[in-house]
């Protein structure tokens, strides 16, 4: 009994409106929503090529290719699928001709990217930016990045058919909760301590999963939709879409992560409030909702009676 009220008042944090005024200025400090447009573009205009190249030199090791994998997690037809075959599917082999200029695009992509990511968690964290200092630990992430993918594939493949996704649902989100903290933890030049990131693996591998079935029920008419608006084009609208919609569960998670972290600290150094500061706190949250109704209302009062005055 004792270690159970103990986990509610531990868990209490999250209904307090000063908690979630406190997330909501954090993401609005790090500009959440230019961020994640900025890691949705670095993704695209990184992971795409990477995986073209993949596929051109591992073509005869790799038996389902970036394309096929796409249209069997999302279940795509029709133009959807002829636009992702068209648009992962190289002209031609790589050659040694197209191996400088290629090879050097690739690398500013993927470090740009990384870059962006990095800036992620020092901005969401208030860490000093260290910028191209970070490279080398830039591209671990990647490769790791890249390993998270194959095991995700594999996980997906293997448990998807199982007991309706629930293991691979389960395995998944593990795999993404330790990602996530070696994430923060490499980007950060193991300047963050991966207990602090716990928080962030939790609650991202949470919202990653709830975008992951979201995304199944949804992309499927995206792509088709854009790819009969506008062919190949529409495709590439779709993934920017939906990588924009996954970069912004990732800021999202680690905003909400950061705060939890500090909030588990300050519980921990018994600076958590008092129940009756929980209970003020919400009675100024209804007090101000009813204000703003009442002004509402008042308004829309006046609006109408403004119209029949005019109407007589």
């Amino acid at each position: 009994m004792l270690r159970r009220e103990r986990l509610l008042r531990t868990l209490t944090f999250c209904l307090r409106p000063a908690f979630a005024l406190r997330v909501v200025g954090r993401f609005q400090a790090v500009i959440g929503f230019d961020r994640s447009m900025a890691l949705a573009s670095s993704a695209f205009t990184a992971l795409v090529p990477l995986t073209l190249l993949a596929g051109a030199v591992l073509g005869d090791m790799v038996q389902v290719d970036a394309a096929q994998w796409i249209i069997q997690r999302y279940d795509l037809a029709g133009a959807g699928a002829e636009a992702v075959t068209y648009l992962f599917s190289p002209a031609q082999k790589a050659d040694a001709g197209t191996g400088v200029l290629g090879v050097l695009f690739l690398t500013i992509s993927v470090l740009s990217f990384a870059r962006a990511a990095q800036r992620l968690v020092e901005q969401t964290w208030g860490l000093s930016p260290l910028s191209v200092r970070n490279s080398r630990n830039g591209l671990y992430w990647i490769f790791s990045l890249g390993g998270y993918a194959l095991v995700g594939g594999w996980i997906s493949a293997v448990l998807g058919g199982w007991a309706g996704g629930l293991p691979a649902t389960v395995c998944g989100a593990a795999v993404s909760a330790v990602f996530l903290v070696w994430s923060g933890w490499i980007l950060s030049a193991k300047r963050i301590p991966g207990v602090e990131l716990i928080p962030f693996g939790i609650s991202g591998a949470v919202l990653v999963g709830v975008y992951s079935w979201g995304a199944t029920l949804y992309l499927p008419r995206l792509f088709n939709s854009y790819a009969d608006r506008y062919g190949v084009v529409g495709a590439v609208f779709a993934m920017l879409s939906a990588l924009f919609a996954a970069m912004l569960v990732i800021v999202a998670s680690a905003v909400l992560g950061r705060e939890v972290s500090e909030e588990l600290a300050r519980i921990r150094q018994g600076l958590r409030p008092s129940e009756h500061e929980v209970r003020r706190q919400w009675e100024d949250v209804r007090e101000h909702a009813r204000a703003r109704w009442r002004t509402v209302r008042e308004d829309v009062v006046r609006r109408r009676g403004k119209r029949g005055a005019t109407g007589r």
